[in-house]
């Protein structure tokens, strides 16, 4: 899709969202309360507002709630259907898992059964999501499932299987879907895993969300938002503190990602603002089904007391993921205090990122979905290919070091352009398997006057020579 296209398509998103909010106020609003909703924060409301939303949605109605907090488990918004969470209304999920009933989707790469997320958008169109009231996942009790699995788990080898068989409540889901506006000044917290997941779906629009899930805790694998083998995704005004990824785009794992080889395109995510995390803008360790046509600008890590966030831009795949990666475009960032601005890895986390069975496993008693995931992939296939990046008008200051790279020698990470990068740092780093890679008008200010170190790779033009800084310390 050309550039033009893009711009088309953005402005008539940009016009439905307007529409849908000015909308509100014209449709007829049906409260939960009036289906039996107590608001109390003790009984469970599921049943209340799912009724509502079934009646809202043969007219494209829009759905609504007196001040309280409502404890629920799984809903699930139909097409033409306005869910609205208003200031002083929270919506907070049960802790039972009986509550959130199992169907198809895909997690972390793989396609399988999983507990439905708390607010669900599934085979569903002209769905809208606003107000500016709080939807808490209530998660502790599934970041405990996970830590306990994994402590039990790690010692046995099977690191790669805690994600998968800790069975735990996504916050959001947007799922074979179109047409969805999600946003409206809405804030997310407390997830029990994933924030909010856009899977197999286009044209969607996520515009001002806030997402909290360091309260009470920190939760394993909270990302913000995974745009997952998805197309026509625009994403703005986001606030995020997570603890893993924060804005991170997904293709699938290993063979299965491969067998089902959707790609992740046409994406815009800008204008935002990144507090924790590991990275502002993550493409991967989901690689398989690709990515093309991608656009990021406009990302803003600030310094903080409680601020972290691991990487500036981080690309990250692993030798059985495959995939490929064109036309990525990521641009304007501030970076304050990341450890690392540049970080590329192929071979991300090899406990996790390679499942191999255990000695003695009995594979007739094994969950179905180790099969896929312990599925060999051969070097051919497992590759990924990242080509066509451009970088630039990049602002950090306070980093561990300026670049961290590598790829496979048979796999290089390859055509890649940096501009009007301006870092400092401790120290320079390193880069490994790059092709043809440019820069220019680019600065590096390094506290410890070490250069950056280049290895295996062929035709880096341009690497700027490190200058020392003026009474610098390294950070951290």
């Amino acid at each position: 899709m050309n550039s033009r296209t893009m711009k088309f398509r953005a402005a008539i998103l940009a016009s439905a969202m307007a529409i849908a909010s000015t909308a509100i106020a014209a449709q007829k609003i049906l409260l939960v309360n009036d289906f039996g909703a107590k608001g109390d924060s003790i009984t469970l409301d599921t049943t209340a507002i799912q009724k509502a939303i079934d009646t809202a949605a043969p007219k494209g109605e829009t759905v609504s709630f007196k001040p309280g907090t409502y404890l629920t488990g799984a809903i699930f918004l139909k097409s033409g259907v306005t869910l609205d969470v208003p200031d002083g209304v929270t919506l907070t999920g049960s802790q039972d898992i009986k509550d959130y009933p199992e169907h198809a989707t895909r997690i972390a790469g793989i396609e399988m059964t999983w507990p439905a997320a708390l607010i669900n958008i599934r085979d569903a169109h002209d769905v809208t999501l606003t107000g500016k009231g709080t939807i808490d996942g209530n998660g502790a009790v599934w970041w405990k499932v996970y830590n306990d699995l994994r402590a039990v788990y790690t010692p046995k080898g099977l690191r790669w299987a805690s994600d998968y068989d800790a069975k735990r409540v996504r916050l959001s889901l947007i799922q074979n879907s179109y047409n969805v506006h999600f946003g409206g000044g809405i804030t997310l917290k407390r997830s029990g895993f994933w924030t909010v997941q856009v899977l197999y779906s286009h044209d969607v629009v996520i515009d001002g969300v806030t997402i909290r899930n360091n309260e009470g805790g920190r939760g394993p694998s909270t990302d913000g938002i995974d745009i997952d083998s998805s197309r026509g995704i625009d994403v703005s005004h986001a606030d995020i503190d997570a603890n893993d990824d924060a804005l991170c785009l997904k293709s699938g794992r290993d063979s299965d990602g491969l067998r089902v080889n959707r790609p992740t395109e046409d994406i815009k995510i800008h204008d935002s603002i990144i507090r924790r995390g590991a990275a502002a803008i993550t493409i991967g360790s989901e690689t398989s089904g690709g990515f093309h046509n991608i656009e990021v600008w406009n990302l803003t890590v600030p310094a903080g007391p409680n601020n972290s966030v691991g990487n500036g831009v981080l690309f990250k795949s692993a030798h059985t993921r495959g995939g490929t990666a064109t036309d990525i475009r990521i641009h304007d960032l501030t970076l304050e205090n990341v450890a690392t601005p540049i970080s590329m890895t192929m071979n991300w986390n090899p406990s996790y990122s390679y499942a191999v069975l255990p000695p003695g496993t009995d594979s007739k008693t094994m969950p179905p979905y180790w099969v896929p995931l312990t599925t060999p992939v051969s070097d051919a296939q497992g590759r990924p290919h990242f080509s066509g990046v451009h970088i630039w008008n990049i602002k950090a200051t306070g980093a561990r070091r300026a670049f961290s790279v590598e790829a496979y020698k048979d796999a290089p990470l390859t055509d890649f352009k940096f501009d009007h990068l301006d870092i400092q740092a401790a120290s320079a780093g390193s880069i490994a398997d790059a092709k043809d890679w440019s820069f220019a008008d680019d600065k590096l200010t390094i506290a410890d006057g070490s250069v950056v170190r280049v290895t295996d790779s062929t035709n880096v033009t341009g690497l700027p020579a490190a200058s020392a800084a003026q009474g610098a310390t390294p950070a951290h």
